[in-house]
């Protein structure tokens, strides 16, 4: 999916790049935890 972008990026769009990749990588971040946690409660198998 390439698409050419002609003009330069806007300041609005450039922080709006940054806040959705900032949220993206807190989410993941939580996920990561999330994962961490469940496995940790999870009694072993035997």
């Amino acid at each position: 999916m390439a698409v050419k972008v002609s003009k330069t990026p806007s300041p609005a769009d450039i922080e709006r790049e940054r806040r959705l990749a900032e949220a993206l990588r807190d989410n993941l971040r939580k996920r990561k935890a999330q994962a961490r946690d469940a496995k940790a409660e999870m009694p072993p198998k035997d």
